[in-house]
């Protein structure tokens, strides 16, 4: 997986797409709500407040799609301090990657280059 990861991102602009953005939100750790926050000088409840709820699962993700921090070049406004699940998003180069096969089920109906990646997969093993 880690190839095909790597192959298909050497031919992917993602800035082409921006689907991810568009259509889902990430997950916000309490790690990304700290330094997210740090960057626009503010406290992390006021960031919080301002940017985020908590969702069914008692997780904290953005208050509505597309992305708050997405222009309109698909370009994020703070992609240097992005939270963790978008720095990892479409998570298809993880060690353990038949661990997440539901969430990467999920990833390739939003992400052109998840569905490339796991359509190669199947190549590869006959599918």
């Amino acid at each position: 997986m880690q190839e095909l990861h790597e192959d298909e991102f050497e031919k992917t602009d993602c800035l082409q797409c921006a689907n991810c953005c568009k259509t889902t939100g990430p997950l916000f750790t309490d790690k990304d709500i700290d330094r997210i926050a740090k960057h626009f000088r503010l406290k992390p409840s006021q960031f919080i407040d301002q940017y985020l709820r908590i969702d069914e699962d008692n997780d904290y993700v953005l208050q509505s799609v597309p992305c708050t921090f997405l222009d309109a070049d698909n370009y994020c406004a703070i992609y240097d301090v992005r939270p963790k699940a978008c720095r990892e998003f479409p998570h298809t180069d993880r060690k353990k990657f038949q661990q997440i096969a539901n969430l990467t089920m999920k990833n390739v109906a939003i992400c052109p280059a998840a569905y490339n990646i796991v359509e190669e997969m199947k190549k590869r093993i006959k599918l």
